[in-house]
């Protein structure tokens, strides 16, 4: 019983959220509201991510030793595939300022009294397992390249990465190979953490909910994504310092998001026919992975 509530929730019947069709406006507001929770909460965002900048750092510091220098890009653009987990406490401090609870920094750690901890969890792991598996490949990739041994100095692993066939071959293999990891991640998470920790829905609804929300929102979920990775890029670039800034407004931006894609709890049933299609179909799809959860 116990793992069927971290997959379909606490409630006898698995709930499913509706999701809105919506466009570039929508994701123009979010980042203006991520903008102002984080106006209005600086120095709690800046609490919450200062471990960027450190980790930024050590991995730098790492990078002195050349065994791991080939690693050091996948470690870096890896952010964005656990950059949800870390936004967590942003999100409680997002959904607490919009009702209009005390934002404290403290308030950030309440996501650990959450009904949906067990699910927040499992969900955590998955997307750890995935970072995992991205590091291995792409450890992969340049062992295909350029073989086992370590680069002898940093300027001689930039010239051969970027003045050879086979670091050509490493840039474009390892990007687009990267892409993949971060399209499934996005559609597996963009609204998956903020939806539990606003429902108890369980971790199985929450994935098959932000699925639901990449498929009907293809081209806008597209642009978010491509928001994403250029903020993450150039946060990243002074030394990680500008992740102090664009995580906090990242993170409060993708709860406003949910709130536009998601539809709240208890809302009118559709009266489009092809919504309530998609609703039954939404409604059937969880019991036929999870015939338990009926």
């Amino acid at each position: 019983m116990a793992y069927s509530n971290i997959l379909v929730g606490a409630g006898t019947h698995p709930a499913q959220p509706a999701i809105r069709k919506i466009g570039l406006a929508d994701l123009q507001d979010a980042l203006a509201k991520g903008a102002d929770d984080f106006y209005a909460m600086p120095t709690h965002a800046m609490f919450l991510c200062i471990i960027y900048p450190i980790v930024g750092f050590a991995l730098a510091r790492l990078a002195f030793g050349y065994s791991i220098l080939p690693l050091l890009y996948p470690l870096a653009s890896g952010f964005a595939l656990v950059g949800p987990i870390a936004a967590l406490g942003l999100y409680e401090l997002s959904r607490r300022r919009e009702a209009g609870l005390e934002p404290s920094a403290t308030r950030a750690f309440d996501v650990f009294e959450s009904s949906s901890i067990g699910a927040i969890a499992a969900l955590g792991v998955l997307l750890l397992i995935i970072f995992v598996i991205w590091v291995a490949v792409a450890n992969a990739i340049y062992v295909a390249n350029f073989g086992y041994a370590s680069p002898s100095s940093v300027e001689g692993f930039i010239e051969d990465v970027f003045t050879t066939r086979a670091g050509w071959n490493l840039i474009i293999v390892g990007n687009l190979v990267g892409l993949l990891f971060a399209i499934l991640v996005l559609t597996i998470s963009v609204v998956s953490f903020p939806l539990l920790l606003d429902r108890d829905v369980g971790a199985a609804v929450a994935v098959l909910t932000s699925i639901r929300a990449v498929v009907r929102n293809p081209v806008t979920m597209m642009v978010w994504g491509i928001v994403v990775a250029a903020l993450l890029v150039v946060g990243s670039l002074p030394l990680f310092f500008g992740l102090t800034v664009i995580m906090p407004l990242l993170g409060h931006a993708t709860w406003h998001l949910y709130r536009k894609v998601v539809e709240p709890a208890g809302s009118l049933p559709p009266t489009h026919p092809e919504e309530r299609k998609e609703r039954r179909y939404a409604a059937d799809f969880p019991t036929v992975l999870f015939p338990w959860a009926k």
